[in-house]
């Protein structure tokens, strides 16, 4: 069962998760940045969104999507989008770029920019994120 956030209107796992509480509109975090980075994110979203008690929630610099907890967040940046999930093991092979320790956890980072960068071993990655 979530909640919502009165402040923000933000869905969340429950009554006084952390969050950001401010409004942001999904669209301020992609003025600028090239037409197929929507596209890759559309892409990714019409993916994982539909993952049982999935929640997406949008910040000043990122798009978090949660279960219990955040297991994916996309970062818009100028060219590509950083894909941050989280595993049991730190991952060391491409396309990960970098794989740090956080906790019992390692996040793990991918860029993508290009919808031929979305593959079926991305969403591997993200469903085992999901899962922990």
């Amino acid at each position: 069962m979530s909640w919502t956030c009165p402040k923000c209107d933000r869905e969340l796992p429950w009554a006084d998760y952390r969050h950001y509480c401010a409004r942001v509109s999904l669209d301020s975090l992609f003025e600028g940045r090239p037409a197929e980075l929507v596209l890759v994110f559309d892409k990714i979203l019409a993916e994982v969104a539909d993952w049982p008690n999935v929640l997406i929630g949008v910040t000043p610099n990122c798009i978090v999507f949660t279960r219990r907890m955040g297991f994916l967040i996309i970062r818009p940046m100028k060219k590509e989008l950083d894909l941050k999930f989280y595993s049991k093991v730190p991952h060391s092979e491409k396309p990960v770029t970098k794989s740090v320790a956080a906790g019992k956890k390692f996040a793990n980072h991918i860029r993508v920019s290009h919808l031929d960068d979305i593959r079926p071993g991305l969403f591997v990655y993200i469903r085992e994120s999901y899962e922990l």
